[in-house]
């Protein structure tokens, strides 16, 4: 019989917040793989947990995630925690869980702490659909056309950011996506804990001066529909309706369902296209 994986969700900050479950299962099974086994002794004895530990992190992920897969393999059973908040999100946690199913083990996720989810909660920025994009890309060229992709998404944005990267990465958002409402969420689950809720522009001035501590949760608002709507109709209207239309024509659509596709792009009646196409005819 192999052994099974638990995913086991840890605080983000308040130790209150771990859960029953998670104590049981970190009690019971054989190994604790953690990311940070300096860190996590700290947890594992508030709690009085004994179980041994071993280190699994970004940077033995592979080889690591191999070995605990054997283990499993052979029978034992593996709890694997993250520094905070629930493994497999923006941690090396997900290469385990996918060997894990490679090699036909039994994996289940404990639910608890989740710093984006919190967050999102917290943020007052829509919650019925979002996004969430981890820490930016480091390499310059990647974290562009990540930017890029974003500026036309209509979900609440969610980004996890350090606090020596903080004033960049705000001044990077701003220039790229325009200014947007958002809420700074730091410190969550602590006693210094803040919601900052405010404006891409007026974060990037405020931080300036003021001080960066802490871990971060930046939240921003999606792109309105109205304003992706403003920008095709303007986009449009750098060309002729006659230009317009060739471009569906030549495409294969009969001359009346190109008038429709024209009429749509620029929020128009298909008799004012008619009407333009008029006009323009006697000048060619």
């Amino acid at each position: 019989m192999s052994g099974k994986l638990y995913l086991c969700a840890t605080p983000i900050g308040n130790l209150e917040d771990i859960t029953l479950r998670v104590i049981k299962t970190l009690n019971e099974v054989d190994l604790i793989a953690a990311e940070d086994t300096r860190h996590s002794i700290k947890l594992l004895n508030h709690f009085e947990i004994k179980t041994p530990m071993t280190s699994y992190h970004e940077h033995n992920k592979v080889e690591k995630a191999k070995y605990l897969v054997e283990q499993l393999k052979s029978g034992v059973n593996i709890a694997l925690i993250t520094d905070a908040g629930t493994p497999g999100i923006s941690d090396p946690g997900e290469e385990l869980v996918k060997i894990a199913y490679e090699e036909g083990i039994e994996v289940t996720s404990l639910p608890g702490a989740c710093a984006l989810i919190t967050g999102l909660t917290l943020s007052g920025l829509s919650t019925r659909r979002f996004c969430f994009e981890a820490f930016l890309p480091s390499d310059k060229k990647e974290k562009q056309r990540v930017l890029q992709e974003l500026k036309s998404d209509t979900r609440t944005l969610i980004l996890y950011e350090a606090p020596h990267r903080l004033k960049k990465t705000l001044n990077e958002l701003l220039q790229v996506l325009g200014n947007r409402r958002l809420s700074i969420v730091k410190e969550l689950t602590k006693k210094y804990e803040t919601v900052w809720q405010t404006t891409l522009l007026d974060a990037v001035t405020a931080y300036e001066e003021k001080e960066v501590k802490g871990e971060y949760v930046i939240l921003i608002e999606g792109r309105s529909i109205e304003d992706i709507e403003l920008e095709k109709k303007a986009q449009w209207e750098e060309i002729t309706v006659d230009d317009h239309m060739k471009r569906y024509l030549e495409q294969g659509l009969e001359k009346k369902e190109a008038m429709k596709a024209v009429a749509k792009d620029r929020g128009i009646s298909k008799r004012d296209i008619y009407q333009m196409l008029m006009k323009e005819e006697p000048n060619k």
